[in-house]
């Protein structure tokens, strides 16, 4: 078989993302946290750039230069304001341009450009006085003790014997995080006897030091289970203390029945009277069943607000927040020693530089207007959820607010990704404001959140001798006029963390 080579002309279409357009649209979906990496990382790699102060921002109107200077282009990077109003009055605030990304960015940016020349910035919070910014900065940044930490300090201040010391150690190996212990006390002394071959240890000894231990804080820690857990905690409290004996034989002897809200069996075998056993249920749930968690905390995770929604003179104001980013501009002394008929490397260099110093700026303007307009079209469409709760939000899907700002569905997808906006109602990540719908029965559409919203307003409101069930919550949301199944209130529910009916169960 003979193979021939050959030449073909072939004519088609692709699409190529300049190099401008991929940091355009890298820099829209960045996070907060990854939007101040990236801008550090470009101060400290391209010398054209430089943090702003809010008093040493240039004029964009500046004097036209020699042509001896550094030449500047004539045309403005066009962006909005850093804040619109919305009234129900209006159709919405006009925008200077409502296209997508690659059309947002200018050709050319004047050198002196600044972050404040385009957006103005939101009202600046009181001042601190200096101590208490320091007694925030240890707060915040000192390292978060976990369960085994302090069982490991409570011991260092216990008078054992280096022999105990050892039992002791091997105990708060087998604690978890909860504070129970996860071996039992036959395994953890076969596992000291090789370490004690010439005085072989008895197992007195291990649960001796046991005791010792389970009068450490927090109250029930190295308890195997639930139940030796809370007599634990029971054993602790004042022996005065009211329905501690009543507390103590229910939990000995009818735990499952206490774990299954059993309560008519509860009251004939303890033969107390209701309003004594609901005295003792009291006291028992006062009880920390988790004592571990009380201890070992997770690090508190901080979001800052991408947007901030207020309302100004009954009109809801939508804001940038200034604190998300540094401020940047172009360093003028560099700008200044680039020559115009200069072919050198040093000057191409430089010119290199300040091309790349222009197109982020722009990058990070076209970041925010769309962030700007994508944050006004949500609060535009959502303000029953601003007056009222979530009782009053509209359903809404990403192509309602595409079509809304002329994007495509992907541009709204990074904008509202890790993208936050603080309101009084709280702070809400963009996605959460998107939501499936529900029919109704006058033909209209009732969104899943404002569901969500309902079913807990009732669940909250039920009688907890009889709470509601599943079934009975979908044919009240029905009588409202709500067309919800009972596997739609069970995933509802479920995803709000609410146990079902049989566990919400109370004697009161």
């Amino acid at each position: 078989m003979v193979m021939k080579a050959s030449l073909q002309l072939k004519l088609g279409q692709s699409l190529t993302m300049t190099p401008q357009l991929q940091q355009a649209i890298k820099l829209l979906q960045l996070s907060t946290l990854d939007l101040q990496q990236e801008i550090q990382q470009a101060l400290d790699s391209n010398p054209m750039l430089e943090t702003s102060e809010d008093d040493d921002v240039p004029d964009a109107n500046a004097a036209e230069q020699d042509s001896e200077e550094p030449q500047k282009t004539e045309e403005t990077a066009s962006a909005t304001e850093s804040s619109s109003d919305w009234d129900e009055s209006e159709n919405g605030p006009d925008w200077a341009s409502e296209n997508d990304i690659p059309d947002n960015i200018p050709d050319d940016l004047p050198v002196d450009t600044a972050w404040d020349d385009i957006y103005q910035s939101a009202p600046a919070a009181a001042p601190r006085n200096d101590d208490e910014n320091d007694s925030d900065f240890e707060t915040r940044n000192s390292p978060t003790e976990t369960l085994q930490d302090h069982l490991e300090w409570q011991l260092n201040l216990t008078p054992l014997s280096e022999r105990d010391q050892a039992i002791a150690h091997a105990l708060m190996d087998a604690v978890d995080e909860r504070g129970y212990l996860t071996s039992s006390i036959e395994e953890i002394h076969s596992g000291l006897l090789d370490e004690t071959e010439d005085d072989p240890l008895e197992l007195d000894e291990v649960e001796a030091v046991l005791h010792r231990l389970q009068h450490f804080d927090p109250p029930g820690v190295f308890a195997c289970d639930l139940q030796e857990c809370l007599l634990i905690q029971l054993n602790q409290l004042p022996p005065d203390t009211p329905w501690l004996a009543q507390a103590r034989l229910v939990i000995t002897h009818y735990i499952n029945l206490l774990g299954n809200r059993d309560y008519a069996q509860l009251l004939r075998r303890s033969r107390l009277k209701e309003d004594q056993l609901r005295e003792v249920l009291a006291l028992i749930t006062s009880l920390n069943p988790r004592p571990g968690d009380s201890v070992d905390q997770a690090e508190p995770d901080y979001v800052i607000p991408d947007v901030m929604v207020r309302k100004h003179n009954g009109r809801w104001r939508v804001e940038l927040n200034p604190d998300i980013a540094p401020r940047i501009r172009v360093n003028a002394s560099y700008a200044s020693l680039i020559k115009r008929a200069d072919s050198s490397a040093d000057n191409t260099y430089l010119r290199d530089q300040l091309q790349e110093a222009k197109w982020f700026i722009k990058s990070l303007q076209s970041r925010n207007e769309t962030l700007l307009k994508v944050a006004t079209r949500i609060v535009e469409h959502q303000q029953g959820f601003l007056d009222h709760g979530e009782e009053a939000m509209k359903p809404l899907i990403l192509s309602d607010i595409a079509q809304a700002v002329e994007m495509h569905e992907s541009t709204i997808s990074r904008v509202t990704t890790q993208k936050y906006m603080h309101t009084p109602r709280g702070i809400f990540e963009l996605k959460y404001f998107f939501s499936s719908h529900v029919s109704t029965d006058e033909g209209g559409e009732c969104s899943s959140t404002a569901i969500r919203a309902m079913i807990k307003k009732l669940i909250a409101a039920e009688t907890p001798k009889k709470p509601l069930s599943d079934s009975k919550i979908a044919a009240m949301l029905g009588e409202q006029g709500i067309k919800v199944a009972r596997r739609t209130v069970a995933k509802y529910r479920e995803a709000m963390h609410i146990p079902p009916s049989n566990e919400r169960k109370r004697l009161v």
